[in-house]
């Protein structure tokens, strides 16, 4: 009894995926992983229909055809973006791609024709890290694919260090993640996504350490302390000693 329940579960967990009712139906995504020195790692996950229809690219979108992957790894590679890795799965029908680049200065990512729709700020702020992205208007499409509606596209900032203060409007996740959805629709109408985060210019780790350094100090300190209360000149012996 309690298997065939299970199995009812699992059944319909997978149709909710299926249509997007569980778990959310992301389109388009973009995760930047952020470095203190200004370059960054950054992934990128797309249906092949949504790259063509916010891109401008030309891959070939019909369920039944192949994935070049060469040929994507050609898109996205330019004078400033290093494709490391690139695959493909497929799901609601639909074949998606995913990249992994390589970038040595994020300032400069709006030169690559895939994100030349963003504009990307990182700079000093005072005494902090200021980083600001605002993504524009996709690329224009003659003839777009049919969407349900309810499908989302995902940009989300990965933080090298302690975020002091942002508009992400989901708070952050996990200490150091940020992220802004948007419905496709709304994406493909070009309504701007403005990313906006503020940090500290000391890594997590460098914090980490030093706080880690700090208390072994500390402990290190009050056990001399205890030693020399212990052993220190002219200490009375006990009563009845």
């Amino acid at each position: 009894m309690r298997i065939g329940a299970l199995v009812v579960l699992v059944s319909a967990v997978i149709a909710c995926s299926g249509c997007g009712g569980l778990f959310r139906q992301y389109e388009y995504e973009e995760d930047v992983y952020l470095s203190l020195d200004g370059s960054a790692t950054v992934y990128v996950n797309s249906s092949i229909a949504a790259l063509n229809d916010l891109r401008g690219a030309t891959f070939d979108a019909r369920p039944n055809a192949r994935v070049d992957l060469e040929a994507v790894r050609a898109y996205f590679t330019t004078p400033v973006t290093r494709v490391i890795r690139v695959s493909s799965t497929r799901r609601s029908n639909r074949h998606f791609v995913h990249v992994r680049l390589e970038v040595d200065d994020v300032r400069r990512m709006s030169e690559a024709g895939p994100f030349a729709w963003s504009s990307y700020r990182f700079e000093k702020d005072g005494e902090l890290l200021s980083y600001r992205q605002t993504i524009g208007a996709p690329a224009p499409r003659a003839q777009p694919a049919r969407w349900d509606g309810d499908e989302l596209t995902a940009f989300r900032l990965h933080a090298p260090s302690r975020i002091v203060d942002h508009n992400s409007p989901t708070g952050e996740e996990r200490g150091s993640i940020l992220a802004w959805e948007q419905p496709l629709e709304a994406r493909l109408a070009g309504t701007p996504v403005t990313i906006d985060a503020r940090m500290e210019p000391q890594s997590i780790l460098a914090r980490t350490l030093l706080l880690f350094g700090a208390t072994m100090l500390a402990v290190a300190l009050l056990f001399v302390v205890v030693i020399w209360w212990i052993v220190r000149p002219g200490r009375r012996p006990e009563a009845g000693g």
